[in-house]
């Protein structure tokens, strides 16, 4: 499977690190080699691993990558609730992340279902 970008989980993952990438850019300039590149590491490697797993030939290969997006994004989880509880973001902005990395979780954990139902 190598059309990732048809893939929904990805385009999500995708919109999701637009936004938190914008939301770090609330975070002061000396989390700029701490906190905030610790985030926007771990948002991008969701995505990416979505992508490179896709890439590969066997679906055993495509699923140890999403299970590396999945750490990822219980790691951006983390690390988004300990910038907020430094640098308390904007409500609205800090649930709206929450919200579509817990969709994303969903979705990759499903995918993750679905081929392993496709190997039985």
């Amino acid at each position: 499977m190598n059309k990732f970008k048809d893939l929904l989980v990805w385009q999500k993952s995708i919109e999701l690190a637009t936004g938190v990438y914008n939301l770090t850019n609330e975070l002061p300039a000396e989390e700029k080699f701490g906190l905030i590149s610790q985030i926007r590491r771990c948002v991008v490697s969701i995505s990416s691993n979505i992508a490179e797993g896709a890439g590969r030939i066997s679906k055993n290969d495509f699923k140890h990558f999403l299970s590396i997006a999945l750490g990822s994004s219980y790691e951006l989880e983390t690390q988004l609730i300990i910038a907020n509880n430094l640098y308390p973001f904007e409500k609205i902005k800090l649930e709206q992340a929450l919200s579509q990395l817990e969709e994303i979780q969903k979705m990759i954990a499903g995918l993750q279902k679905s081929l392993q139902t496709l190997n039985t």
